[in-house]
C-alpha cells in the first residue's frame, strides 16, 4: 500500500512535469553559462590585461548583486502570483550579458556584462525554486529538488567539456562565448512550458515583503540563523581546487578532478534526495554538518594527490545535500503562499555570508596555512550542526526527523 504524506503526495507518484521542466532550463543555462565562467579569468587577465584585483572586483560585485535581488524577486513572484515572468527575465538578462562579454573590450565591459549576468541569477533563482517546491508533493521534495541539482550540476559539467573541446579544436575564447548563446537560448524556450502553480496567500495574513520574507517566527527563521554560522565556513569552492594545486596537480588535471567531482555530484544528487524522503529530510540535513566537518578536516590535513581526488568525491553527496535536500526542508517550513520570499530569503542569507566565508579562508590560508582555513571551516560546520540539534530540540516539534 502506498503511504501518503500528510500535503497529499504519494511516495510513488511521478514527479510534476514542472519539476522535469525547470531541469532542463538549468541543464541548458549552465551549459551556457559554463562555456564562459571557467574562461572569464584567463579571458579577463590574457586577453584584457586586467589585475587580479580588478578581476576580484568583477566577481565580488557581481556575487553581491544575485544575493541581494534573490529575496526581491522571490516577494514578488509571491505577491503577484506569477513565477514564469521573474524566471523568463532572470534567465533572459543573464542571456543577455554573453554577447557583451564576447565583444568586451575592456574589464570595465566586463564587469557591466557580469553585473547583469548575476543579476539575471538573483532574479530567477527563488521563483524557479519555488516552481519546484509548489509542484512537488511533500514526500518528493527531496527527490525533486535532487533531480533539479542533478541536472543543473550535469550542464556545469558539460558545459567547460564543450568550451575545451572547441578551444581544442582551435577556437579563440570570443568564439566559445559567441557559441554559449545557442544553449541558452533553447534554456529560455523552454519555461515557455512551465505551468503556473496558483499558490495563494491564506485569507486575511500578511501580504508577502522582504520583512515578512526575513521576519517568519519558528524553525524558518532557526534555520536561517543555522545557515548562517554554516555558510561563514562554507567558503568558496576555489580553495579546494587551489588545495588541489598546492599537492601538486596540473593545471589541466585541476581542471579535470572539478569535472571528476561535478559528474559524480549529478550522478547522486537524484538518489540522494529520494533517499532522504523515505529517511527524513530533517535528519539528512542534520547529519550534513558533521559530514562536511570530516571531509574539510581531510582536506585540512591531506597530503597527497590520491587523497585529494578521494576527497573531492566525497566532497560530491555533501553538495547534492547542501543544494537540493537542504531546500527541500526549507520548502517545508515556509507558509503557504510564501515560498517565493521564503526561498529568497534563504538563498540570500547563503549569498550574503559567502563573502566573509571566503575572506576569513584566505585570511587564514595567507596567515596560518591551509590546514588551519580548512580546519576552521570544519568546527564552523560542527557549530551549525549543534545549533540545529538545540533548534529542533528547543522546539520539541522536531519536525521530519522520523519517517513520515
Amino acid at each position: 500500500m502506498k503511504r501518503i504524506s500528510a500535503e497529499g503526495g504519494r511516495a510513488g507518484e511521478k514527479l510534476d512535469r514542472n519539476v522535469w521542466v525547470a531541469g532542463f532550463v538549468s541543464l541548458f543555462n549552465d551549459i551556457s553559462s559554463e562555456m564562459v565562467y571557467p574562461l572569464l579569468p584567463l579571458f579577463l587577465t590574457g586577453v584584457l590585461k586586467a589585475s587580479r584585483t580588478s578581476l576580484g572586483l568583477v566577481e565580488g560585485i557581481a556575487e553581491a548583486t544575485a544575493s541581494l535581488l534573490k529575496v526581491f524577486s522571490g516577494v514578488l513572484s509571491d505577491r503577484f502570483h506569477n513565477r514564469k515572468l521573474p524566471m523568463f527575465l532572470g534567465y533572459g538578462l543573464s542571456l543577455a550579458a554573453r554577447p557583451f562579454i564576447a565583444a568586451a573590450g575592456s574589464w570595465p565591459a566586463v564587469l557591466g556584462a557580469r553585473f547583469a549576468d548575476r543579476a539575471g541569477k538573483g532574479i530567477r533563482t527563488a521563483p524557479r525554486d519555488a516552481v519546484i517546491a509548489d509542484s512537488a508533493p511533500a514526500a518528493l521534495r527531496g527527490k525533486a529538488f535532487g533531480v533539479h541539482r542533478g541536472m543543473d550540476t550535469a550542464g556545469a559539467a558539460l558545459g567547460p567539456a564543450l568550451a575545451m573541446l572547441m578551444l581544442a579544436a582551435a577556437f579563440g575564447m570570443r568564439t566559445v562565448f559567441w557559441w554559449s548563446i545557442v544553449p541558452g537560448l533553447v534554456a529560455l524556450l523552454l519555461i515557455t512550458f512551465i505551468r503556473e502553480t496558483g499558490v495563494r496567500t491564506q485569507p486575511g495574513g500578511p501580504a508577502p515583503s522582504v520583512g515578512a520574507a526575513f521576519g517568519q517566527k519558528g524553525a524558518f527563521r532557526d534555520f536561517l540563523w543555522v545557515t548562517a554560522l554554516f555558510t561563514l565556513g562554507n567558503s568558496s569552492d576555489t580553495f579546494l581546487l587551489l588545495k588541489a594545486r598546492s599537492v601538486g596537480f596540473s593545471v589541466e588535471a585541476v581542471a579535470g578532478v572539478y569535472l571528476l567531482f561535478n559528474l559524480f555530484y549529478a550522478a547522486v544528487a537524484g538518489p540522494l534526495g529520494a533517499m532522504a524522503d523515505r529517511w527524513g529530510l530533517g535528519r539528512v540535513v542534520l547529519l550534513s554538518f558533521p559530514y562536511y566537518a570530516a571531509v574539510y578536516l581531510g582536506f585540512a590535513l591531506a597530503g597527497g594527490a590520491a587523497a585529494v581526488v578521494v576527497l573531492f568525491l566525497l566532497y560530491g553527496p555533501f553538495q547534492a545535500v547542501e543544494e537540493g535536500v537542504k531546500k527541500a526542508y526549507v520548502s517545508k517550513l515556509i507558509p503557504a503562499g510564501f515560498m517565493g520570499s521564503g526561498m529568497g530569503a534563504y538563498n540570500a542569507m547563503k549569498g550574503v555570508m559567502l563573502l566573509p566565508a571566503s575572506l576569513l579562508t584566505g585570511i587564514l590560508w595567507d596567515r596560518v596555512g591551509a590546514t588551519a582555513a580548512f580546519g576552521a571551516d570544519a568546527v564552523l560546520a560542527l557549530g551549525a550542526g549543534l545549533l540545529f540539534a538545540f533548534c529542533l530540540g528547543r522546539r520539541r516539534e522536531r519536525p521530519d526527523l522520523g519517517r513520515e
